[in-house]
């Protein structure tokens, strides 16, 4: 008889069917009309329905199955019980066909961090820029991401009433990246993506450093990381702490495996071991290709700017 699947996988596996079911819910809430828009630190700080029900439904999902693993959610929720309803318990049966990488066989349920952001992009949500949102579901193993599931609710919204609407894309170091089209940026283009509701002077003084031939700016980290891996962007920059752990750690799994490098501003790579700070305060740089080229124009005066 085949060996039962190694636990990585299951949690791929599982997480793929939650991330599906998150799609869902953040579908539901938009379409009721009521986003319970709640205002955290300012303006741009937003949380709505969709990010409290959907880590919700995340959270308690995954640790009914995987009750030792360390989940760290963006949202400051209170634990109440969960409604059944907001439960998944299935899992994507092609991924646990998938072997799992040699060395990631042996993990146990305590080694691995769940990192979640519910919905990345919220201020866009509000907005109607559906296709920036994206719910990230990261898992990492000593202090490293290696494997992320990446849905985006309303990817295709825009073709038509009788559109397949949102994807779930998905990979694991060592093993393969799925569900999108690999494609690299126009060779010899310099084509930026940035934040678009957090600028400063900062963020556009990395940026003006660069010299690039067109910055787009877009919504979610997650959003950003897809920008990269399917050829619009050459580079993700972002000169400013706002992005969080939950943010980068499934986007840099999938990045990772297909050959892409992310940091922060100066170089260091982010650790996602449960015990680290959330913030990300050195910034973000990311590519799929190039990155020295990119890191090696970054002005000092900005990298002193942002201390890790």
């Amino acid at each position: 008889s085949m060996a039962s699947p190694a636990l990585l996988m299951r949690v791929v596996a599982s997480a793929y069917s939650v991330a599906e079911k998150a799609a869902t819910i953040v579908r539901n809430v938009m379409s009721a009309g009521d986003l319970g828009i709640v205002e955290k630190a300012g303006p741009n700080d937003l949380q709505t329905k969709a990010d409290r029900l959907v880590q919700m439904s995340i959270c308690a999902s995954l640790a009914r199955k995987f009750p030792k693993v360390t989940i760290i959610g963006e949202e400051e929720l209170p634990t109440e019980d969960v409604t059944e309803d907001l439960i998944e318990d299935g899992h994507c049966e092609e991924i646990l066909k998938k072997p799992c990488p040699a060395q990631y066989t042996g993990i146990k349920e305590e080694e691995l961090v769940i990192w979640v952001d519910p919905l990345d992009g919220t201020k866009e949500y509000t907005e109607g820029l559906l296709d920036h949102v994206t719910v990230l579901i990261g898992i990492a193993y000593g202090g490293k991401a290696i494997a992320g599931v990446i849905n985006q609710p309303y990817y295709n919204y825009e073709a038509g009433a009788n559109a397949v609407l949102g994807r779930t894309i998905w990979g694991v170091l060592g093993m393969g990246a799925f569900g999108f089209q690999l494609t690299e940026a126009p060779a010899g283009k310099h084509i930026v993506v940035t934040t678009r509701s957090h600028s400063s002077a900062l963020v556009n003084e990395c940026i003006t450093a660069l010299n690039p031939d067109h910055v787009i700016r877009v919504g979610g980290a997650g959003n950003k990381i897809i920008q990269l891996i399917e050829g619009k962007a050459s580079a993700y920059v972002f000169a400013s702490p706002g992005c969080k752990k939950w943010d980068t750690c499934a986007p840099e799994a999938i990045l990772r495996k297909v050959g892409g490098k992310i940091t922060d501003i100066r170089g260091n790579s982010f650790q996602y071991n449960k015990e680290v700070k959330h913030m990300n305060s050195a910034g973000v740089l990311a590519t799929l290709r190039n990155y020295d080229y990119y890191a090696s124009r970054i002005p000092n005066t900005v990298k002193e700017s942002l201390v890790p």
